[in-house]
């Protein structure tokens, strides 16, 4: 199981890599379009794609800043529903997760 303090760096390193991954998309959707009719439709399609790219960007942001806080706080690993420990198997793969797998399986 990686420590407290490797998954506050894991989950640091993963906001800056969505950080630039949405300023990209942000970019992209700034930029000046085709005035061709047929691109300018190929161009929508694209736009609609980046855009929900970016929204599961920014709920992933969301997760992971409040498992940082959950770190803060001293609550992290603990599910938010049972209060019991998450495992490290599933911390190792989702460390910003809230809840325990059984919790996880109950919501689904």
């Amino acid at each position: 199981m990686l420590e407290e303090r490797n998954y506050r760096a894991v989950l640091m390193r993963r906001l800056g890599e969505l950080d630039k991954r949405l300023h990209a998309i942000e970019d992209e959707l700034d930029a000046p379009k085709s005035k061709d009719w047929d691109e300018a439709a190929i161009e929508g399609e694209g736009d609609e794609v980046l855009e929900l790219l970016g929204q599961h960007g920014q709920e992933e942001v969301a997760r992971i800043r409040a498992a940082l806080e959950r770190i803060r706080q001293g609550s992290f690993g603990l599910c938010s529903v049972c209060g019991e420990q998450i495992s490290a198997d599933r911390l190792d793969i989702l460390p910003e997760t809230p809840v325990c797998r059984s919790c996880a399986a109950r919501m689904s």
